[in-house]
């Protein structure tokens, strides 16, 4: 599932594309990405309305619209699920099979695909309201976590992927930034030193902050013929250090680690795959 570094990518491609361009025309092809949105409400808010603004909200693509004849100002929300893309094409190419919602943009269109249409496209923000903190912002300190942490005895690599704690981070940058701060993804939350905190804030933004930077240099072109032009975890294929293989300890298991050479660990953790060595990640 694309997480945080991913869509940041994503928002950061799209939003000079979309800037100016005004919605001529709306296809819902799969009405359940919409929820709760009604596909009538979707369309008559959305047609005329012009592309002002593009940001990010932990998981969640934020786009800025303004209506065509009030100038009311609205925001659309995006969720790329887990296997979701969108992306900006030649208006008179083929569509992929699975277009969930396309915007006639006149030359060009905005296409949101999604294979197993978990993702959303939506008018309702609910969801963004019970986000925790960035954690590329000031909003985010050490002590904003340790307040967080001191309330939950989950074992810190589940605690991690709960979005109120802190937005964007997944399954994958949970178990490369615990395997950064040393700390042992099964320990539990409330029963981490400050000291244990302060590695750990550390290492949540420094991966995230990295994955963001080698992600940057992929060209995204989604409008050819390639089954699949993401970008997950770094640049292009071809492209010296690809992001993949900089990865410490995700999808490693059985590989020698980085660091002591013992073989990479995989273990589960509320239904999800968590990597980690055991040897470097006592603490």
């Amino acid at each position: 599932m694309p997480e945080l570094p991913e869509v940041e990518v994503l928002t950061r491609h799209l939003r000079p594309l979309l800037h100016g361009k005004t919605i001529r025309g709306v296809i819902v092809k799969r009405a359940r990405v919409l929820r709760p949105t009604a596909p009538g409400k979707f369309r008559r808010t959305l047609l005329g309305a012009k592309f002002t603004g593009l940001s990010r909200r932990g998981k969640y693509l934020l786009f800025q619209l303004e209506g065509k004849t009030t100038g009311k100002r609205m925001t659309l929300f995006g969720h790329l699920g887990m296997t979701g893309r969108m992306f900006v094409a030649p208006k008179h190419g083929r569509l992929p099979v699975h277009a969930a919602v396309i915007f006639d943009l006149g030359a060009e269109r905005f296409v949101y695909e999604d294979t197993r249409y978990f993702g959303r496209l939506t008018l309702d923000g609910s969801a963004t309201e019970k986000l925790g903190p960035e954690p590329l912002n000031g909003d985010f300190q050490p002590a904003t976590l340790a307040r967080a942490l001191r309330r939950s005895q989950q074992a810190i690599k589940v605690k991690l992927l709960d979005q109120t704690l802190v937005a964007g981070v997944g399954n994958i940058y949970a178990s490369e930034a615990l395997f950064r701060a040393r700390l042992s993804p099964k320990r539990a939350a409330n029963n981490l030193t400050p000291g244990q905190i302060g590695r750990l804030w550390r290492a949540i933004r420094e991966v995230l902050a990295e994955a963001i930077r080698w992600g940057s240099t992929v060209p995204l072109n989604f409008g050819g013929t390639q089954a699949d032009g993401f970008f997950y975890f770094g640049r292009a294929p071809g492209a010296p250090d690809f992001y993949e293989e900089r990865l410490r300890v995700y999808d490693r298991e059985g590989k020698p680690c980085l660091n002591c050479r013992r073989p990479v660990r995989r273990i589960t953790q509320a239904a999800r795959s968590t990597f980690y060595c055991p040897h470097c990640q006592c603490d």
